[in-house]
């Protein structure tokens, strides 16, 4: 291992990023540190299983020597089982005969598959499941099966979906699965034959099998020698490399001055999935890459490497990169004018996704001609999944459209925790605001220069050195009066709290963690791991074991957490977990966690289950029914159920500007909808242009934070003066107006797990123009926006989708769609459009926080469709409790149709009496109603009740349609409504 000395100190650290930063400024000096992080050639089990890749494609009529045999099916309880074994490995009798196969058909059309091995010399790790799946899951009745059809080659059919469209081909010899919907293959298992089990061996057992080989070897020698004494031709009987490759790094590894002990030796998973018809995949994030995914093998790869999913830290990351960084999301879904599809690998080990593509022809005339009398291939995108341990355990979804996909992923993961109002709105961030008058001082620049924002936060910098839940009394010496202060303006703070311990007797977090013994184990299994990090000598929490959970919830109570309020909320970062004297910056594989679990089962399930502890300590911390907000920088799928998440340490580049919004579309379809990227980039100092565009950006994301690195210049909003200052309260106050949109956003991602930030293709599935588009994107299904990444640009090119009008969000003008055109894009704002077809509502009176519009009076903006028709909807609760689990909420939708717009209410089920607050907010009013889309000037808005509603009218600055707003139409929020115009 490196030695504490060979990592920079706190200091050195800082100094270190700073000459990087001005290095990467000037254009001298590359920002990652590409040897701390291994490549696929330095991992052994990706190494075999890429050498096993090559080996199947170099080989001549390769098949896969795993075979299912027929005669062990059972079908029992909705779960088809079946013993699975490799030809080359299963010949004779043996104690470990194969591996065992099973196939769960759920009831939401989901289907799981699962490989494990039979009867392994020791269980392999199958715990990922108990973290990440929400509940039970339920499985489809044994009835569903009565379309089970075997045919004369052992093969099995099974016909299931809510309208039976869906198929499953079980090929047995060689084993195969293929996945149909309406008969047209979508999704293929082991169609190119590298699935690939790495059996549970003793490390004596592979000593005899090499002392087998050295014989065997002598033999051939002696006869090469006899062979080569009579002058005949030489035979050598020698292992071709690819064969060499897949004995690499078995037993023990060494990358740089680590070294793994693997003490179970090889354990590695394999198993190629094809997407069928489909050339477009997205996921496993997290990469900052494009939004669909680059290929990584075959002809004309961009990258070379396979996508890596392994939670590092990474500080100043390169973009358009497959490497690792913070967090990990095995989910795939690929998507074609015909059919989409999505795959879950359940595995937290690491893991490496290799992806080819098949492109589809292109080709027309004579050519076209000449080919189609030959056998082409059809498009496809062949993806091969490795994992370092654990078990095969793949769910994949069929859909048939996105939005049943995201339902039925997020049925077995989570959706989004609906978060408290506040947290949707603007954070004011940096490494550090250095003090108690500092914070003041910051605070009241936002009032003075008119600037929205709720929360301030505080690094590292304002603990008794870096030991968390406390203050450095020097700095911050009244604590609870700074909260107090900001909660009087509505406003809440953020500490950070990582997971690192600082090891001090006189600390009494650290005391109490190993008097209770709650930290993570040396491999050795007795003593506790000692690593560097921020503090020093430090220990990590061991969250697998249940009883360090429940101490580190308490340790968010008011009376351990001294200084702390209700309105003080918790960042988690350093999670991945990050250490910096540890292999790759992280902790070692084989340090132990509870119940005897080698932490390379676990690392990518570390972060999240963090996150989780910190959410269940501040839920439990007091008696007002609050939710939790925390941020998380390492995740892993079920992140979403605790808190929000962002893309790490960015930079302030206008190409990190340019790669957030990818990230962020991929990491949402994910499943993770609350994420955002650091405003303005964490290393360097932006210009005003630069900083300007990236808020007005930012307004945009889920999570929208400022934030800086400890070096970095003072860039809180009005610093660079005018015309900026007024450029970035603009931005910001757009926010704040459109918060009721996205609190319902956030409500809707909470109920079926639809991203809230949308790539185009979800809202234009036909649309092949946008497949691959990640440089403009969806809010919602209503909100067009492209930010501008390109230093100095005053028109931007916007494809406008669809065969309706866009109405921009500003003046009103009009594009009409399908078709790309050039948006003037100033510098005080950048092109957003609202969908025809869409009504949003809004909040429009600016206040210095959400709090304090919680009493506003709504606008609802209705753009109106060819049909002169649009929908929206509203969601509203107490925005704080978990009130609204008991029904006390508004969820009403708006109807315009026919010159009539009516409001519904949308709740079920009996919620009993109504609370007071939703009494209250239920009766604040709609002060207007702004209708776009007009073909004639209306004249006359009428109520249901007979008031006549005063109504002006004007022209669009581009389209020619009217521009119509009805001031006070006197009917409220939370009732039933109807309304007409003329």
């Amino acid at each position: 291992m490196d030695s504490i000395s060979s990592r920079p100190s706190k200091s050195k650290k800082i100094i270190l990023r700073s000459v990087i930063a001005l290095g990467l400024a000037l254009g001298c000096v590359s920002a990652v540190k590409r040897e701390d992080f291994k490549t696929c050639a330095q991992s052994g089990f990706c190494t075999r299983n890429r050498a096993y890749a090559d080996l199947a494609k170099e080989t001549p009529n390769w098949t896969s020597p795993y075979q299912l045999t027929t005669s062990s099916l059972k079908l029992q309880n909705g779960v088809l089982t079946g013993d699975l074994i490799n030809t080359q490995e299963d010949k004779h009798p043996s104690p470990r005969p194969g591996l065992s196969f099973e196939l769960h058909l759920l009831d939401n059309d989901a289907v799981r598959v699962r490989i494990n091995e039979r009867d392994p010399v020791s269980p392999r790790y199958d715990g990922v499941q108990d973290t990440v799946l929400i509940k039970p899951y339920g499985l489809a009745k044994d009835s569903a099966y009565t379309r089970l059809d075997k045919d004369a080659a052992g093969a099995l059919t099974i016909q299931y979906g809510a309208q039976d469209q869906n198929k499953i081909k079980v090929s047995s010899a060689p084993f195969k699965i293929e996945f149909f919907v309406n008969d047209v293959p979508t999704v293929v298992l082991n169609d190119e034959g590298l699935l690939r089990f790495e059996r549970l061996r003793k490390k004596e057992e592979e000593s005899k099998k090499e002392e087998g080989k050295e014989e065997e070897g002598k033999e051939e020698s002696k006869l090469v020698d006899q062979d080569a004494a009579g002058d005949e031709v030489d035979i050598k009987v020698e292992k071709s490399p690819l064969e060499l490759k897949l004995e690499e790094n078995l037993w023990e590894e060494r990358f740089k001055d680590h070294t793994d002990s693997k003490p179970r030796g090889p354990e590695s998973i394999g198993l190629d999935i094809t997407f069928s018809g489909i050339n477009h995949v997205y996921g496993v994030p997290e990469h900052a890459t494009s939004l669909s995914l680059k290929a990584t093998k075959g002809a004309g790869a961009p990258y070379s490497e396979p996508y890596r999913l392994y939670n590092l830290d990474v500080f100043e990351y390169e973009i358009d990169n497959p490497m690792a960084l913070y967090g990990s999301i095995p989910f795939m879904l690929g998507h074609s004018k015909n059919s989409t599809a999505a795959v879950f690998w359940m595995n937290a080990a690491e893991t490496w996704v290799d992806v080819e593509k098949n492109a589809e022809d292109k080709d027309s005339g004579l050519l076209s001609w000449i080919k189609s009398k030959k056998a082409v291939s059809t498009p496809a995108t062949k993806t091969h999944w490795i994992s370092e341990a654990g078990v095969l355990d793949l769910f994949v979804f069929l859909g048939p459209t996105h939005r049943d996909i995201f339902r039925q992923y997020s049925s077995l993961v989570g959706t989004t925790a609906l978060p408290q109002s506040f947290s949707i709105a603007y954070h004011q961030c940096r490494w550090n605001y250095n003090s108690q008058q500092d914070v003041a001082e910051v605070d009241a620049g936002f009032d003075e220069h008119d600037i929205p924002y709720d929360v301030l936060w505080l690094d590292i910098e304002h603990t008794d050195g870096k030991r968390y839940f406390t203050w450095d009394n020097a700095k911050f010496p009244n604590p609870t009066d700074m909260q107090q202060s900001l909660s009087a303006k509505g406003r809440k703070m953020v500490t950070i709290i990582d997971p690192h311990i600082k090891k001090d007797d006189n600390y009494h977090v650290s005391k109490e963690g190993a008097e209770l013994d709650v930290y993570i184990k040396n491999k050795d299994g007795n003593t506790a791991f000692d690593g560097w990090c921020w503090p020093g000598s430090s220990q990590w929490i061991d969250f697998y074991n249940p009883k360090a959970r429940d101490w580190w919830a308490s340790q968010f109570s008011y009376d351990r957490y001294i200084g702390s309020t209700k309105s003080l909320f918790t960042w988690n970062d350093m999670n991945e977990p990050s250490v910096f004297n540890g292999p790759e910056i992280t902790i070692p594989k084989d340090v132990i966690h509870y119940g005897n679990v080698e932490h390379r089962n676990v690392h990518n399930l570390y972060g999240t289950m963090f996150h989780s502890a910190t959410a269940q300590g501040l839920t439990q911390r007091n008696e007002t029914n609050q939710r939790p907000f925390v941020l998380s920088r390492a995740f892993f799928a079920g992140t979403q159920r605790f808190g929000a998440i962002w893309t790490g340490d960015n930079m302030a580049s206008w190409e990190h500007l340019e790669i957030a919004s990818p990230m962020l579309l991929t990491i949402g379809l994910s499943g993770l909808p609350f994420s955002g990227a650091d405003v303005g980039g964490f290393f360097g100092n932006p210009d005003a242009e630069l900083l300007t565009r990236w808020y007005q950006a930012g307004i945009y994301y889920p999570f929208f934070r400022a934030h800086a690195h400890i070096d970095s210049k003072r860039r809180e909003p009005w610093l660079f003066g005018e015309p900026y200052t007024s450029q970035i309260r603009e931005a910001v106050r757009t926010r704040y107006t459109f918060l009721p949109f996205w609190y319902t956003l956030f409500h809707e991602a909470s109920v079926d797990g639809t991203p809230i930030i949308r790539p185009m293709f979800t809202e234009f599935p036909e649309d092949e123009a946008v497949f691959a588009t990640d440089d403009q994107y969806m809010v919602g299904n209503a909100l067009l926006v492209k930010p501008v990444s390109k230093a100095g640009v005053t028109r931007s090119t916007v494809y406008f989708a669809g065969d309706e009008k866009w109405f921009d969000i500003k003046d009103y003008s009009v594009e009409q769609g399908p078709g790309a055109k050039e948006i003037a894009s100033p510098a005080d704002k950048i092109p957003v459009y609202q969908r025809a077809g869409t009504i949003v509502p809004k909040r429009e009176r600016p206040r210095r926080s959400s709090k304090a519009m919680e009493n506003d009076p709504f606008t609802l903006v209705i753009a109106l469709d060819s049909q002169g028709e649009a929908t929206g909807r509203i969601y509203l609760d107490d925005g704080e409790t978990f009130n609204y689990e008991q029904g006390d909420y508004i969820l009403r939708e708006f109807r315009a149709s026919n010159g009539v717009l009516s409001s519904h209410n949308l709740k079920t089920g009996s919620v009993g009496k109504t609370s007071e607050f939703v009494q209250r907010i239920g009766a604040l009013r709609i002060e207007r109603l702004v209708i776009l889309g007009s073909k004639t000037k209306l004249t006359k808005v009428t109520v249901g009740n007979g008031n006549v509603a005063e109504v002006e009218c004007s022209k669009a600055p581009i389209g020619g349609s009217y521009v119509c707003t009805v001031k006070e139409p006197k009917v409220a929020i939370g009732e039933d409504f109807e309304l007409s115009w003329v």
